[in-house]
């Protein structure tokens, strides 16, 4: 539990990455099964270990002893909730191109993504303009980053989880081997992880990227 004073929303972040790895582990199960999918079960593995990281490092991050240092992350946080609806958004049509088989990325998927990136960016500017280092700038728009990729995570994996169970196969390997045989519900499965995976794992990347140049330019207000 988060100490008292100024919260981190540690807690919020820690528990909605268990819920995600909940929803993963139900959907894989039985999972002596993941083995058989794409890549000898990574694409089934990848996710799960990146949500506990995830896990980790929001624990980690999250406690931070000074008081300005938990105002700064609980300002990313709430920044970085306003950035995972963009990209709740995004995934949403995305499932929505998804379903209607087009794959090229609209304007509005585009400007989404561009909306996301740069509030991300505007975390790292603002912590960087209250007088914290470059370094704890960044760290605060990696935190930003956590919650809206977690947020965008939750959907895609909700979706997963609520979807009808494909059908069963004697052959497990022909249900799970890959997008060429496999049967359309795994096929689906398969794009989900791998969306899942891209999402936890480029999002802090871009994140780290915008804070970055965006700190650059948060020089500290004058007293």
């Amino acid at each position: 539990m988060e100490t008292s004073g100024q919260p981190t929303l540690r807690t919020p972040i820690v528990l909605l990455a268990l819920l995600n790895l909940a929803m993963l582990g139900a959907r894989l199960w039985p999972w002596q099964n993941v083995m058989n999918l794409p890549g000898n079960g990574t694409t089934g593995f990848d996710p799960a270990v990146t949500l506990v990281a995830y896990a980790g490092l929001g624990f980690w991050i999250g406690s931070v002893r000074t008081a300005v240092s938990k105002k700064s992350l609980f300002s990313a946080g709430m920044m970085g909730v306003l950035a995972g609806a963009f990209l709740v958004g995004l995934v949403l049509m995305a499932s929505r191109q998804s379903a209607e088989e087009t794959s090229a990325p609209d304007k509005v998927q585009i400007g989404l993504a561009v909306c996301a990136t740069l509030i991300l960016g505007a975390v790292g500017w603002r912590t960087a303009r209250a007088g914290n280092t470059k370094g704890f700038s960044v760290v605060c728009t990696i935190w930003a980053t956590m919650v809206s990729c977690l947020m965008a995570v939750t959907v895609i994996l909700g979706q997963v989880y609520f979807r009808s169970s494909p059908a069963e196969s004697p052959d497990p390997w022909k249900q799970y081997q890959g997008l060429a045989i496999g049967t359309p519900a795994m096929q689906d499965l398969v794009h989900s992880l791998d969306a899942v995976t891209g999402i936890l794992l480029l999002g802090p990347i871009v994140g780290c990227i915008a804070g970055t140049i965006f700190a650059s330019f948060g020089n500290p207000r004058k007293a």
